[in-house]
């Protein structure tokens, strides 16, 4: 089961990294980039489960949760310089938007800290409580990415 679920990871890590598009040439780019990857891909762990293509598993649950608070926990402070949105540089998504209201960004991803702690609660404990946690989730992520990121290139 333990080299199922590595193949799996591998598997999927690779297709994930394969279909990214080009990274800017900026350091703090592409660490937040691939910050975000993953948690595109602990949270598609979650979906899978929560949506039924992936059978429920929770330490599988739990261990992609607890990743996602954690890596929610990682410093930020140098991953956005200014200077490094859409209009000024190739290769991200990230909108002007973010430097102009500082605070309103902050306060988004504060949401998203306490969306992946309500995950983290819940992920392990059984399906209905992921389904449940998995929309806070999910909209913390939309709501953040309707103002500050821009549209797939």
């Amino acid at each position: 089961m333990t080299r199922t679920r590595t193949i799996l990871g591998l598997v999927a890590a690779l297709t994930t990294t394969l279909s990214l598009p080009a990274l800017a040439d900026n350091p703090a780019v592409n660490a937040r980039q691939a910050q975000f990857t993953l948690y595109s891909f602990n949270v598609g762990v979650l979906a899978q489960m929560a949506q039924g293509q992936m059978d429920y598993d929770a330490e599988m649950a739990q261990a992609a949760a607890d990743n996602l608070y954690h890596l929610t926990r990682h410093d930020q402070s140098r991953l956005w310089p200014e200077g490094t949105d859409n209009e000024s540089i190739a290769g991200t998504r990230a909108l002007p938007a973010i430097w102009d209201d500082l605070e309103g960004f902050a306060g988004r991803y504060s949401a998203l800290q306490d969306a992946a702690a309500a995950m983290q609660e819940a992920a392990g404990t059984d399906l209905a409580s992921l389904q449940g946690a998995l929309g806070g989730l999910g909209g913390t992520c939309q709501a953040c990415h309707q103002e500050f990121r821009g549209p797939a290139e």
